[in-house]
């Protein structure tokens, strides 16, 4: 039993590094060295220039440490036949999840004992000594203890282990890794959310008879997974980038980041019918489908684009900034987009 679950465990591990190399192959590396090289800068300006209003950083500690805090969950691996098949070895199931249990609390706390000790400065200059530092630490050690305990205790009732329960948040576990690999490559074995967002049902009626492909992948756009939540997350973010910050080239330069992160994970959109045969039944060209996504990509990006330009004519105190990011954003809409998408056609049809 034990061997089994292990088995699964490095199953699961091997399938997450083959996919992890299509991450580390890209561009998204680049951008994450200049996001973290922008936030350790950022970080050693606010050591040399601490505020007089502490407030804010005190807030922002608190979500970081309970961002930290609350995640991680138990690696279980238990599949959906486990629930028959298993039944009659309960006990050792129970066994197995409780060591689970105990490999996600060393994980996560040696990760939020980590994440502390580089807010440790800031604590210093707070004014807090080492021994309340050291004792906030542990005490977030113990509150992930509980935690823990209480995920624990929800996947027993009496004793009895809820099958269900347990299956249905490992394979939530799962999938939420495999979305993040999905969008950088094509990942089998991964379900896509859909939400009917009815609300935003006169935007398809408005496009209901034009090209086929460029409605569907509005359509996806808005209902399927968690792409127009991402668009506007990064939105937000690009906004209070030229809103809060006054370096027009430190602000324009990370709208420019979290517009190349959106247009890089918008990809992943293109392959959303991949395994949906029946739209390989329509008498379409093979050159639409690209042209309705990449029409849908535009008309988004555009449109983000044109109002991000718009802001920062009013926030930026150097035009030129503004001039950089309207070519830039042109650049990635009618050079890289292309080249990219070409480059995901090719690789989709090797794999075929």
């Amino acid at each position: 039993m034990k061997a089994m679950f292990q088995q699964r465990r490095r199953d699961f591990l091997t399938k997450c590094s083959k996919y992890l190399r299509y991450v580390l192959n890209d561009h998204f590396v680049l951008v994450l060295m200049v996001f973290i090289g922008f936030l350790s800068l950022q970080y050693r300006q606010l050591l040399l220039n601490f505020p007089e209003n502490s407030l804010p950083i005190y807030l922002l500690l608190l979500v970081v440490s309970l961002l930290v805090l609350f995640s991680g969950k138990i690696a279980t691996y238990l599949e959906e036949a486990d629930e028959i098949f298993l039944l009659p070895k309960e006990k050792e199931v129970l066994q197995i999840i409780h060591v689970a249990a105990r490999r996600t609390y060393i994980l996560w706390s040696g990760i939020q004992v980590l994440v502390q000790m580089l807010l440790a400065p800031i604590y210093l200059i707070l004014g807090l000594a080492v021994w309340m530092i050291v004792c906030y630490m542990l005490l977030l050690l113990v509150l992930k203890y509980i935690l823990v305990k209480h995920q624990m205790a929800q996947y027993q009732s009496q004793g009895v282990l809820d099958w269900s329960k347990a299956i249905q948040d490992e394979q939530k576990r799962k999938q939420s890794i495999l979305r993040f690999f999905a969008l950088f490559t094509t990942v089998k074995g991964i379900s896509v959310p859909v939400k009917p967002r009815t609300y935003l049902n006169g935007i398809l009626r408005l496009v209901h008879d034009q090209q086929t492909w460029f409605y569907l992948y509005l359509r996806a756009f808005m209902r399927a997974g968690d792409y127009l939540a991402l668009a506007l997350r990064l939105f937000l973010l690009a906004i209070l980038s030229l809103v809060a910050i006054d370096e027009s080239w430190l602000s324009i330069g990370l709208v420019l980041i979290f517009h190349y992160l959106l247009l890089f994970q918008l990809l992943g959109l293109f392959r959303h019918y991949d395994y949906q045969y029946l739209t390989q039944l329509y008498p379409l060209g093979k050159d639409e489908k690209r042209l309705g996504f990449q029409k849908v990509l535009r008309i988004v990006l555009y449109g983000l684009l044109g109002i991000e330009v718009s802001l920062a004519l009013l926030f930026s105190k150097e035009s030129i900034m503004v001039v950089l990011l309207l070519l830039v954003g042109i650049f990635l809409h009618e050079g890289y987009l292309p080249a990219k998408l070409k480059k995901l056609i090719d690789m989709s049809a090797l794999t075929c």
